[in-house]
């Protein structure tokens, strides 16, 4: 009988409680996107263990957007906000977009000499939130 009675004062103690626990309102995860803050983009140097053998390992870092691979006018209104990479070396005419989230560039047969490499964090149609160059020697072969 002992038992009986816990499992009935333990039923009348959450039929009080559980009414107030389920009333409380959720908190959105979600922030409207004109408040959220600005995309950072940080480039580290190219790793020297590889660089010294021709190869370029371009560490680099994307705070306050997600890497993903969508477009379109649209989804300039996610949130968080979502946008992708183009990475530009050498200021040559052309460029490739990265939706990847690799965090690293990684170049390999560079000719000697210097060289450069811009990464421009994006948005989904293309246009440029921050952006950010790196210059290097490479050993060349």
């Amino acid at each position: 009988m002992n038992r009986y009675a816990r499992m009935l004062a333990a039923s009348a103690i959450a039929t009080m409680i559980a009414p107030d626990a389920f009333s409380q309102t959720a908190r959105s995860l979600v922030v409207p996107y004109e408040n959220e803050p600005p995309p950072k983009l940080t480039i580290e140097p190219p790793l020297p263990g590889p660089l010294a053998k021709g190869v370029a390992f371009i560490p680099y870092r994307v705070e306050n957007l997600r890497i993903l691979p969508v477009g379109g006018a649209s989804a300039r209104q996610l949130s968080p906000r979502v946008g992708h990479v183009h990475v530009t070396v050498d200021d040559l005419p052309w460029q490739w977009a990265d939706y990847g989230q690799s965090d690293t560039i990684i170049l390999v047969n560079l000719p000697r000499g210097e060289h450069k490499v811009l990464i421009e964090a994006v948005d989904p149609e293309g246009g440029l939130l921050t952006s950010q160059s790196i210059k290097f020697t490479a050993p060349g072969k």
